[in-house]
């Protein structure tokens, strides 16, 4: 694979994990020292030897990023360790519970939305300022084809991701002549433990999941870190402010 980020860092949030970890480790594939940002440490030495793996470098930062402290932190210990910050994926993300909109509590859709999106909020507070010091680089949140439609019983996440949309076109204009891109993917149904959560792995559940996506079939982790990749690129030089769709054709329905 051509090392096309050799010499360049990256951020990923919620990377122990799923699409997180599928990034992080195409990040290093493509020669760049990847910090992994999570609120999860169980399954984080197997995402540093995937990194390991790949010929290059990576450390794990604890974050919470709906604490501030935590993401300021966090990026302050990205540039202590490597001297700069080139991209970023705000991946972080939780799905909170299942409840219509008037049954949903308060203590859920605070919680979701301060993870989902105050969080990607702040990961760009402190993003972009390191990104002018160096005059460019690239940010790519996290949102979801629930950030494009509309779900039942799922008010605070789907709020939170349409929100994370609209920020990214917000710091998109903002940045856009300063030569910082922004972006956002919107996976539909990827293979990854925060499906099976919602499943509950029940082989019925999955069908029905599965029956929404004109391919047939969930899609993979490296799918969206493919995505990721590509914006990141200089192949996406005149992409900014874009919500790119990595659903199977889900919402062309």
């Amino acid at each position: 694979m051509e090392k096309i980020f050799t010499n360049k860092v990256a951020v990923v949030t919620g990377g122990s994990y799923g699409i997180g970890r599928a990034t992080a480790a195409a990040f290093a594939a493509r020669g760049a020292k990847v910090v992994i940002a999570d609120f999860l440490e169980d399954k984080i030495q197997e995402t540093l030897n995937m990194i390991k793996a790949a010929g290059s470098e990576g450390i794990f930062i604890r974050c919470d990023v709906a604490n501030s402290k935590d993401v300021k932190a966090l990026i302050e210990k990205t540039i202590t360790t490597f001297g700069r910050l080139d991209y970023a994926f705000n991946n972080a993300g939780i799905e909170g519970t299942f409840a219509n909109t008037q049954d949903c509590t308060e203590e859920n859709f605070d919680r979701t939305v301060a993870v989902n999106l105050k969080g990607v909020w702040l990961c760009m507070k402190y993003e972009i300022p390191e990104m002018l010091k160096q005059g460019k680089g690239t940010i790519v949140n996290c949102a979801s084809v629930a950030g494009l439609i509309g779900f039942s019983a799922l008010p605070a996440y789907v709020a939170s991701k349409h929100a994370v949309i609209g920020l990214t076109k917000t710091a998109a204009l903002e940045n856009a002549k300063q030569n910082i891109r922004v972006n956002a993917v919107c996976p539909g149904v990827i293979q990854t433990p925060m499906i099976d959560r919602i499943t509950g792995r029940n082989k019925e559940v999955e069908k029905q999941y599965v029956g929404m996506e004109p391919m047939g079939r969930m899609g993979k982790p490296d799918e969206v870190a493919n995505a990721v990749m590509w914006l990141c690129s200089d192949n996406a030089s005149f992409v900014t402010g874009a919500s790119l769709p990595v659903d199977g054709g889900w919402i062309a329905g």
